[in-house]
């Protein structure tokens, strides 16, 4: 399950905020555990010790702070030993497991092995070859349009589109540039980039936003973001973007982020 590896270890370090705060609740509490008792509308409390008897030592209303202290004090050992227990089981199998782990016995093989073996489930390579394979026409170039190529030959519309394109490549990352795409309420787009995605095989879609200081191409941007959405492709989950204006130049360094966080 691709994905899983990091949602192991991200619940462990959740827990292991929580265990912190367990550990500094736990050094000043006081000694004994608590009973309750309840008897029709009545409830009673009693703190028992390991030098008393079961039943303990009756503790009147004035004592609430202990009571609830003593209450606390149970709950915090229970959740305690949940989370010690938890946290060792995670370990041991993020330790043991890969996310790639079923892939990687196929990729292992010679290529002769390769020939011969049907693999339980498509490699992402395979799926991308596959993906690729798949003919479009992208959006035609306007007559006297500035001709801009990136390093895979491949031309496209701006600078900032030939920097993307460039990474990708540079990065080995497959994609197709301005693919058409069907949203219903708007029409067929073209998104900058698709990609196919590592952790989901569902495609996914880098769209540049070029002109944000043009209130006609603000607002038409906008407009097309909405009906991503409304199409159930969500920025953050399958749509990737990424703004610039005349005064804000394409930010690398967040590029880079976008780039490791969905596409590696």
């Amino acid at each position: 399950m691709i994905g899983l590896k990091k949602q192991l270890l991200d619940e462990m370090t959740k827990l292991e905020r929580i265990k912190h705060i367990l550990d500094e609740r736990l050094q000043d509490v006081p000694e004994g555990r608590l009973r309750i008792s309840s008897t029709g509308k009545y409830t009673q409390y009693y703190l028992c010790t390991s030098n008393n008897s079961r039943n303990g030592n009756y503790m009147p209303k004035e004592k609430q702070s202990d009571i609830r202290a003593l209450a606390q004090k149970a709950y915090d050992k229970k959740l305690k030993k949940l989370i010690d227990k938890r946290v060792k089981q995670f370990q041991q199998i993020a330790n043991d497991y890969a996310d790639d782990e079923i892939d990687a016995i196929y990729a292992h093989l010679t290529p002769r092995r390769k020939e011969l073996v049907v693999p339980i489930q498509a490699t992402y390579e395979q799926l991308v070859k596959k993906w690729k394979s798949i003919p479009y026409e992208g959006k035609a170039f306007k007559e006297g349009m500035v001709e801009i190529y990136t390093k895979k030959g491949e031309r496209v519309r701006s600078k900032s589109e030939k920097i993307l394109a460039d990474m990708f490549y540079d990065r080995g990352i497959e994609y197709k540039y301005e693919c058409p795409l069907y949203l219903k309420g708007y029409g067929v787009v073209y998104p900058d980039f698709t990609f196919l995605s590592k952790k989901t095989n569902e495609e996914l879609y880098w769209e540049h936003e070029g002109r944000m200081d043009d209130p006609a191409y603000v607002d038409k941007a906008i407009r097309k973001i909405d009906v991503y959405a409304k199409n159930g492709i969500l920025s953050g989950e399958r749509l990737i973007l990424t703004y610039e204006s005349s005064k804000y130049s394409l930010n690398l360094s967040i590029v880079e982020k976008l780039i490791n966080t969905y596409l590696l």
